[in-house]
């Protein structure tokens, strides 16, 4: 079982600390047979994370991505920024279950990863055990469910 879908591509965004590793998981994925939109950044060139992180969350919330993939040197900011969105979830993650978690207990359409502490091989697993979790519903879409905040 995976999170993809075959109607729409997967999204992809970093800042220049997450360029690096972006780059290698966009050949991986792309070698995988992975539909992908990469939202840049496209130089390892400083730059912001929201300039990125934002059209990504946009398009998800619209379903023009799903899931997305985000990542910047910590996995932090970039995870701030995204989570400013009311239809994200994004949850960073440095271990195999930690991915697992955060898909089955809480329906994370983002993956964030810290470039500057994981190595490729550990992203790759990472991603992978992300995409096999189906999330589990249950008590977990009550609490999913109270997230958003209602204005």
């Amino acid at each position: 079982m995976t999170i993809l879908r075959n109607d729409i591509p997967l999204g992809i965004c970093c800042d220049h600390a997450g360029f690096e590793l972006k780059e290698y998981l966009l050949g991986w994925l792309k070698s995988q047979g992975i539909q992908v939109k990469d939202f840049g950044t496209y130089t390892p060139e400083s730059t912001d994370y929201a300039d990125y992180a934002h059209p990504m969350a946009y398009a998800i919330e619209r379903g023009e991505v799903y899931p997305g993939i985000a990542i910047c040197g910590s996995g932090n900011g970039i995870a701030m920024t995204l989570n400013k969105h009311q239809g994200i979830r994004a949850a960073i993650c440095w271990t195999e279950d930690l991915a697992v978690l955060s898909r089955g207990h809480n329906d994370a359409n983002v993956l964030v990863l810290p470039g500057r502490f994981i190595a490729n091989d550990l992203a790759k697993r990472i991603v992978t055990a992300y995409f096999a979790t189906p999330f589990e519903g249950g008590r977990h879409l009550r609490r999913i469910n109270k997230i958003p905040i209602e204005c």
